[in-house]
C-alpha cells in the first residue's frame, strides 16, 4: 500500500476510547468497607474482578451499565472477601474529604482534621494533620495533594538518613525517585538513580531506612552477593527483621497508598 494511503488511514481511523476509572466503596458480607476501583475499558468484552496487591478492581465494556456492575459485585462479595484475605488487604481506607479522620504515617494512624482554603494541602500539626482544600476542589485534587504530602515526608526522612551513609561509599545516588511499585521497594540504575516505592512512607522507619542501606549498597556491589548483604549487615545488622516486616505487611502498605493517592499517580 502506498505511503499516503497509510497516512490517510491513519488519520481516518477512529481514536481510541480513553479508560474511565473510579473508585468507591463496597461492602462485603463480614461487614467490612473496602475501596474497589471500577475501570470502563474499550478492550474488555466483559465483566471482570481481580484482586491483587494493588486492591481490588473491576473491569467492565463500555456498554455495560452500571446497575449490571452493581450487581455483579454484590453477587461476587464473598469472593472479593477471600481474595483480599489471601493477599492480606484488609480496611484499606478510602480517602474521603470531611469524613476520613485519620491517615497513615511511618507506621501509625494521625489525627486528620479538614479545613476550607485557597490552595489544597496537607500540613503537619504535631501529632495530627490538617488537610485544606478549596470549596470546589474535587476527588483527584484530594488525592494529588496526600500524594504530595507522602512525597515531601518521604523525602524528608531520606535526607535525614543519608548523611549517616555516604562517607562509606564510592558516591552519592544520582537522584532519588519516588513511584508506585507493584512488587518492588526500591531500584539502583546503573547511572546511580535510585528509585523508592512511595508506599516506604506508610511503613515503619527503621524498615524505610531499611530499603535505602539496601539500595546504596547496591552502589558497591549491583548484585545480591554475599559481599552485598555484608555490606548491608554492616549498616542494617537488623535487616532481616524488616524483611520479614514487609513480608507481613508489604501487600497493606500498597494498598493502602493506591487507595488514597493512587489517581493522582504519575
Amino acid at each position: 500500500m502506498p505511503s499516503q494511503f497509510r497516512m490517510f488511514g491513519r488519520l481516518l481511523a477512529p481514536k481510541p476510547r480513553t479508560i474511565e476509572r473510579e473508585t468507591l466503596e463496597v461492602e462485603l458480607d463480614d461487614g467490612r468497607t473496602i475501596a474497589l476501583q471500577r475501570v470502563r475499558d474499550p478492550r474488555s468484552r466483559r465483566l471482570k474482578l481481580s484482586v491483587d496487591e494493588r486492591g481490588a478492581r473491576l473491569t467492565m465494556p463500555t456498554r455495560c451499565s452500571i446497575a449490571a456492575a452493581d450487581r455483579f459485585v454484590a453477587e461476587h462479595r464473598l469472593w472479593l472477601a477471600t481474595q483480599l484475605d489471601r493477599y492480606g488487604i484488609d480496611g484499606v481506607p478510602v480517602l474521603e474529604r470531611d469524613v476520613t479522620d485519620q491517615l497513615p504515617l511511618r507506621g501509625a494512624m494521625l489525627p486528620l482534621q479538614w479545613q476550607q482554603g485557597r490552595f489544597s494541602r496537607v500540613e503537619a500539626n504535631g501529632e495530627s494533620l490538617v488537610f485544606t482544600l478549596p470549596a470546589r476542589a474535587g476527588d483527584l485534587a484530594i488525592r494529588r495533594a496526600a500524594r504530595d504530602f507522602y512525597e515531601a515526608q518521604a523525602r524528608a526522612d531520606v535526607g535525614r538518613w543519608l548523611p549517616r551513609y555516604l562517607p562509606s561509599l564510592p558516591r552519592a545516588p544520582r537522584r532519588v525517585t519516588f513511584k508506585m511499585m507493584s512488587s518492588q521497594w526500591g531500584s539502583l540504575a546503573p547511572d546511580g538513580s535510585m528509585a523508592l516505592d512511595l508506599s516506604l512512607v506508610l511503613a515503619r522507619p527503621s524498615a524505610f531506612e531499611y530499603v535505602v542501606v539496601h539500595e546504596l549498597c547496591h552502589l558497591i556491589h549491583a548484585d545480591h552477593s554475599r559481599a552485598f548483604w555484608r555490606e548491608v549487615e554492616a549498616r542494617c545488622p537488623y535487616w532481616r527483621d524488616e524483611r520479614e516486616y514487609f513480608h507481613g505487611e508489604g501487600r497493606q502498605l500498597k494498598a493502602t497508598l493506591r487507595a488514597l493517592c493512587g489517581k493522582a499517580a504519575a
